[in-house]
This record gives C-alpha cells, structure tokens and sequence, in this order.
C-alpha cells in the first residue's frame, strides 16, 4: 500500500487494469502501426540530405547551428520509433524488428538486444520498484553506499542546479554504456546474448566512424555529436518526466509509477505520441497511436489513479525537486534535508 496524504491507496497490477480495459477496447487497437515504419526512411532521407549539404558547403556558416538541430529531431524521431518497433507495435516478425529496433536506435549505437532486455524486461516489468528498475533514482541508502549513485544524483535534472542539465544532453547515451558495459555482471544479458549486444553497438559505432573518415573532423561535430546531444535531450525530456516524479513501490501500478505528459498536437504527432506513457506501460505492445484512446478508457474507468500533465509542468516540477528517494513517496536533497511528495493519483472519495 502507498500513503498518499491521510489515505490509503491500494496498489494493482498490470493484469488488473488490464483484465478492466482491454475488453472495452476494439482487436484492432492492437494489429502493428506498419505506416510507423516508414518514418525511418523518411527520418534518414533527411539526415542524409542536410548531413550532404553540411560536408560539401553548401550551408553557410551561421545555418550550421540550425541545421544540426534539425539533424537531431530526426534522430530522436528515429528513436521512438524504434522503441516502438522493438515492442512489437510497428511490424511482425523477429528479423525485421531487430533491424528497424537496430536503425531506430543508430544514432545512439544502443544494441536491440540491450535494450529488450534493459527496458522490455527490467524496466518494463519491475518499473518503479527500488534497487530494480533501471531507470529509476536511487533510494537514499544507495545514495549514502554507492559512489556510482551519488554521482547520478549529482547530475540527474533537479534542485535548480546547472549540473543536472547533464542528463538531458548526455543522459541516455551515458546510460546505455552504463548498461552494455554492466549487461552480465547483473544477469541482464547472457554471455552469449552480450556478444551478440557488443556487436550490434560495435556495426552502429563502425557506420558513424565511417561517416566522420568521409565528411571530415568539423563536418562530424555537426552532422552527428551536435545532433546527438539534440536527440539526447528530447528522448530524456520524455523519460525522465514519465518516471523520475513518481513514487517507488513493490507492485508494477502503472498508475501510480508513471505519468503521461501531453504537448501541442503536432508535437505529439512529431513524437509518435510517446507521451502516452501511462497507456503504454498497460499495453506496452500496442502502438502508441492508440494511446488516445486508451486514456479515455482509463480516465472513465480510473479517474482518480490516471495521472497526466503538460510536459513543460513536468519538467518545471524535475528542476524544482530532487532525485533521491527518502522513502517510498518522498523524495530528498541529501545535503540539507529537504523534502518534496512524488505525485501521487488522488485518493479515492470516501463512501457516503
């Protein structure tokens, strides 16, 4: 149970919720978004074009800038959908999942084979419980034993402090070494699947070498380091704000661990409405372009437990609190004390 001011709140699973909406939902919200797949191409088209016209000069020197930030929303476009595939929500089919998971995930070399188990598996079926999940803050008794969690601490978004900006421009990048490197030390991956991992990042660090040896040393900076710290940034935004304001617990309550975040409707759309974060932790093998509709079912069926808000808020609500959890539902600033409550759904009005 979760203390969320003076009531009690009973935690549900996954299959709870589930077994409440899916029969209210219609087969087809569950058949793959083929069309999703055709972002890539388009996406890369793109990067290829402005990365040409960067290399052989035909952008003048003060469009550099801009250019490099539209590189990098492609390559965070790429990256949702390749999350997306990688779920089994765009196409059917092992070997033409891994390959789009594999593309989708080029611009930040993450290995398919990685990231199904470190977000599919941990992440996604342990989400929120402390010293598991992956993606979550440490608890302050990691905090005081381990280094490595001070140090994320440090440089996670929070307390007002320049340094946590960090984790937005490098923050999933930094990650996904993190992970690769630690994949068989904590059972993640086995030997023979972490061979697999190294190889898959070791082809997509191998392509942009390639690319750096053909466009030249100040070309590489803003065809592909600029844009990366811009796909860094945009991918972490949804991330962190899904998870890292929410409350630790033992039982997998998406409504309680996760928050969806909504934005203008051609962003969300520019996203692949990955913001629909509540919904896709409910049915992570659906495509998010069904995240609309699911919302409405839990906001009719859940409306005191849906939690969501503007993603702006969401990172507003980041930069003014701190990423060490007290306990369960508090979160704190080790170095003076303060406090600040994780969101929590509303309890439910007391019976009349």
């Amino acid at each position: 149970m979760i203390e969320s001011s003076s009531t009690p709140m009973e935690l549900m699973s996954v299959a709870a919720y589930a077994r409440q909406v899916r029969p209210r939902l219609p087969e087809s919200a569950f058949a793959p978004a083929r069309a999703r797949a055709l972002w890539i191409p388009v996406h890369y088209a793109i990067i290829a074009l402005l990365g040409w016209a960067l290399a052989s000069g035909r952008v003048p020197w003060p469009a550099w800038p801009v250019v490099s930030l539209v590189i990098g929303c492609c390559m965070g476009g790429v990256a949702f959908v390749g999350h997306e595939a990688l779920h089994g929500g765009v196409v059917r089919g092992r070997g033409l999942i891994r390959l789009i998971g594999w593309l989708g995930f080029l611009p930040f070399c993450i290995s398919p084979q990685l990231w199904v188990a470190w977000h599919n598996r941990v992440h996604h079926n342990h989400c929120g419980k402390p010293g598991v999940d992956p993606d979550m803050y440490p608890t302050i008794e990691e905090y005081h034993s381990h280094r490595s969690a001070r140090v994320m601490a440090h440089f996670g978004l929070g307390r007002r402090r320049l340094s946590g900006v960090a984790s937005l421009l490098f923050g999933l990048s930094g990650q996904s070494v993190k992970m690769l490197f630690g994949a068989r030390r904590t059972g993640m991956l086995t030997r023979h699947l972490h061979h697999r991992a190294i190889v898959e990042a070791v082809m997509a660090v191998a392509v942009w070498a390639t690319v750096a040896v053909l466009v030249g040393g100040t070309a590489f900076v803003f065809i592909y380091v600029l844009p990366l710290i811009v796909a860094n940034t945009i991918v972490m935004l949804f991330i962190m704000t899904n998870h890292n304001l929410s409350p630790l617990s033992t039982v997998n309550d998406p409504l309680v661990n996760s928050l969806s975040v909504t934005l203008p409707r051609v962003l969300e759309w520019l996203t692949l409405d990955f913001g629909f974060h509540v919904e896709h932790h409910l049915f992570p093998a659906m495509s998010h372009r069904q995240g609309r509709q699911v919302r409405e079912l839990l906001r009719a069926q859940f409306p005191e437990r849906y939690q969501s808000m503007p993603l702006g808020e969401a990172i507003r609500r980041l930069h003014r609190t701190a990423r060490v959890y007290l306990d369960h539902t508090t979160l704190t600033d080790p170095n003076t004390g303060e406090t600040w409550p994780t969101l929590m759904p509303r309890p439910p009005a007391p019976a009349t």
